[in-house]
């Protein structure tokens, strides 16, 4: 899969909640994790995280929304149930993206959904619990971004497998029409 994608909270308190989903990120390839201005025990965090995630791969914590930096051209996607979201299965993933969850009791504060360059929501009668939220959505960009065969019109698995990758000779782009 090409481009990257980081996951991150605002305001959270449940250590598990956070230890659960690094630990999920960590499996889907997130490029990196992040919290905003969170309410958790970071030791508490790590004892979730069965993975040891924080191991490997980097972990950022900005104290607000000001400080949120992300990396140049990345765009910001908040996770959240607002009228005008956008809903997932209809959602087309950016490339570079960081996607941001709110805390357990709330919602992204205004600030940060001002922010954000796009707000999804999993279409379903009410919240679930933030890291079952972020798996969905980090599976959705993994189906919907990766490289698999297409789904059966019956039930089942593929039929049709998708061809084996090869790798060709050099390209060599100058703009320039060469003859043979």
């Amino acid at each position: 899969m090409r481009g990257f994608f980081a996951m991150g909270v605002e305001g959270i308190s449940k250590p598990a909640n956070v230890g659960n989903l690094v630990r999920s990120s960590h499996s889907f390839g997130a490029s990196y994790f992040f919290t905003i201005a969170p309410v958790v025990d970071f030791k508490g965090m790590k004892l979730s995280d069965t993975s040891d995630a924080f191991d490997h791969m980097p972990f950022y914590n900005f104290n607000s929304v000001e400080e949120l930096s992300l990396p140049h051209k990345c765009s910001l996607v908040g996770i959240e149930l607002l009228e005008e979201s956008i809903d997932l299965p209809s959602f087309k993933h950016p490339t570079r993206a960081a996607y941001v969850l709110g805390p357990e009791r709330g919602n992204l504060s205004d600030e940060l959904v001002k922010k954000c360059d796009f707000i999804i929501k999993i279409p379903m009668k009410f919240c679930v619990n933030v890291g079952v939220a972020g798996a969905i959505v980090m599976y959705d960009r993994l189906i919907s971004m990766g490289r698999f065969a297409p789904r059966p019109v019956k039930a089942g698995g593929p039929t049709e497998f998708l061809p084996k990758h090869v790798h060709g000779g050099q390209i060599i782009r100058t703009g320039r029409q060469y003859t043979q």
